[in-house]
């Protein structure tokens, strides 16, 4: 009985890695070589970028409370009183490269990624769809191809937005709130973080959005059965999405150079 499960299991994950490349190659197959609706990319980048704001600057504030937080019980803690202005440089690309991307990626995929899954999906049950396709219009570029452009634009731009205001906020917490040299700190940071530190944590946002957008429109495709397969899509929509994401960051990381420095 196992081994059947396995295969197939095996066979639903390789049929839907296929759904999604075909997906992916017809997005933008139509973003570089039809016109899309500028319409629809203006609503999606307010959609995507500015109704995202509260809730990543939210998340960024008090990711870069906690980090600066347990940063300065490590060096204080492990090194020694008095170390804690060099913890700037370890804060700053923490969050710039790991922490900030990811919060960024998972808070889109839950609050857009859903959303494009439940309005797609019910476009789908009640067949306007299917009218698209009867008009001769493709429903690609008229769905997707902005969302995926709105997507790969605007996530880059929330992470960097947060990655101000995690330094911003772990700077609060270390300089003004436990009284460490200011100068010192910031010393560091200008000296140690490089401006590819920043840069990759934005390669691995605007790739996180594009995957986020990418399986929120796949799902609301492939939805059936109603409100409760709508309900389903946004579910799996979110649980693949944050899955992907963390997958994804691992592999950027190992792919993407430390620095770009010479040695």
């Amino acid at each position: 009985m196992r081994a059947p499960f396995v295969l197939q299991t095996a066979i639903r994950l390789f049929e839907e890695l296929g759904e999604v490349g075909l997906l992916a190659a017809r997005t933008f197959q139509s973003i570089f070589r039809r016109r899309w609706e500028r319409g629809m990319l203006v609503r999606q980048l307010e959609e995507i970028g500015v109704r995202s704001l509260p809730v990543v600057a939210l998340t960024a504030a008090f990711g870069g409370l906690v980090f600066g937080l347990q940063t300065y019980i490590g060096f204080n803690r492990y090194i020694g009183p008095g170390s804690e202005g060099y913890a700037g440089p370890i804060i700053s690309l923490g969050l710039s490269k790991e922490l900030i991307p990811i919060l960024v990626g998972v808070m889109v995929s839950g609050r857009v990624g859903s959303a494009m899954a439940a309005q797609i999906g019910t476009m789908k049950i009640t067949e306007q769809i299917d009218a698209l396709h009867s008009l001769g219009a493709d429903p690609v570029r008229y769905l997707v191809a902005p969302r995926m452009i709105a997507g790969v634009s605007m996530v880059p731009c929330l992470t960097l937005l947060g990655d101000v205001i995690g330094m911003a906020a772990g700077y609060l917490y270390i300089v003004v709130l436990m009284g460490v040299n200011g100068q010192i700190y910031v010393q560091n940071v200008m000296l140690y973080l490089e401006l590819w530190d920043v840069a990759t944590g934005l390669i691995k946002a605007a790739v996180f959005g594009g995957v986020i957008t990418l399986i929120g429109c796949w799902q609301g495709l492939k939805t059936r059965g109603g409100a409760e397969g709508v309900g389903r899509a946004t579910t799996r929509t979110v649980v693949i999405a944050s899955i992907s994401i963390l997958l994804l960051n691992f592999f950027l990381s190992k792919a993407l150079p430390a620095s770009l420095t010479l040695k």
